[in-house]
């Protein structure tokens, strides 16, 4: 069994069940070796108020399943849904592999992953909302 492998810079902090743990003042590297651990890099997170965009509200929800703020139980439908209407607008097949991924992993109880794979897809929104402006 391998785990989920983090590398964390100095001082850098993660969530890991619910516990804020904050590196040393070296670069290490853990092994999460229990499965479906919920995970969270605080410096990836999204704050409330900048959930504004459709891909960063899906993302947010997913973190608050990593945060423990929300159970699975109570987003994955929610979640599905999200991503199935990201899937009608992000049409091209690079963003149709995340968002699948994305969905996958939902559907496996990985949330980390699906948060992964659908933060891949925030410079694309990011590009097409100024397109469009």
């Amino acid at each position: 069994m391998s785990g989920l492998v983090l590398k964390l810079s100095p001082k850098e902090r993660v969530l890991i069940n619910g516990a804020v743990i904050e590196n040393g003042d070296r670069r290490s590297r853990l092994t999460i070796m229990t499965p479906h651990a919920n995970i969270l890099r605080l410096r990836d997170a999204i704050h409330p108020e900048d959930a504004k965009t459709p891909v960063r509200r899906v993302c947010y929800a997913v973190q608050l399943v990593l945060s423990g703020d929300m159970s699975a139980q109570e987003a994955n439908r929610s979640l599905l849904r999200s991503i199935e209407e990201l899937s009608q607008v992000f049409v091209d097949s690079d963003s149709r592999k995340h968002l699948d991924a994305a969905s996958y992993a939902l559907v496996q109880q990985d949330h980390y992953r699906c948060l992964k794979a659908l933060r891949t897809l925030l410079p694309r929104e990011e590009r097409l909302l100024a397109a469009g402006a």
